[in-house]
């Protein structure tokens, strides 16, 4: 139910025009989430990736919004806040799932999904801007084809590999 919800609210961000990310890869990821939990994937990976879908989905709304002469930036930071909610509230409520989620475990103190969006929203950000830079000082240009959809997605691989083979 909550796999099922959770793509639903996906595809209908992604059926706008996206001005962020790659929004194929963005809905994928979305809808990999909790079959990912149902497989036994650690929290803090699953939530690195929710992290990255968070802010995608967060920058596609607000592009849309921009595009659509919404300019107000409290109604723009508005929209990062209520998809980080609905996150939360997947995460939390125990729709469709036998256990609920108040005795999750923690890494460093911190509960391990939320340690986890912390760390994917903040790398896939980076690697957006570290995208924007490149392109920038190319003359407007990426190094290479989809370089837009392999610099976050390939951040996210990166520290989702650290945290599988050195912390977890």
């Amino acid at each position: 139910m909550k796999k099922l919800l959770f793509g639903f609210i996906a595809m209908i961000v992604a059926s706008g025009v996206a001005h962020a990310f790659c929004p194929v890869c963005t809905v994928a990821v979305g809808a990999g989430l909790e079959g990912a939990r149902i497989l036994g994937v650690s929290d803090v990976i699953t939530g690195l990736w929710a992290g990255g879908l968070m802010l995608s989905l967060s920058a596609w709304t607000a592009g849309y919004m921009r595009d659509h002469g919404i300019t107000n930036r409290l109604l723009i930071a508005l929209n990062y806040v209520v998809y980080y909610g609905i996150l939360a509230l997947i995460y939390v409520l125990p729709v469709g799932h036998p256990t609920l989620r108040f005795d999750a475990t923690t890494l460093w103190g911190v509960d391990q999904f939320l340690l986890g969006t912390i760390i994917g929203s903040v790398v896939f950000f980076l690697a957006g801007k570290w995208y924007e830079r490149i392109k920038a000082n190319n003359g407007g240009h990426a190094w290479f084809p989809f370089q837009k959809v392999v610099w976050p997605l390939g951040a996210l691989i990166i520290v989702t590999l650290i945290f599988w083979l050195f912390i977890i």
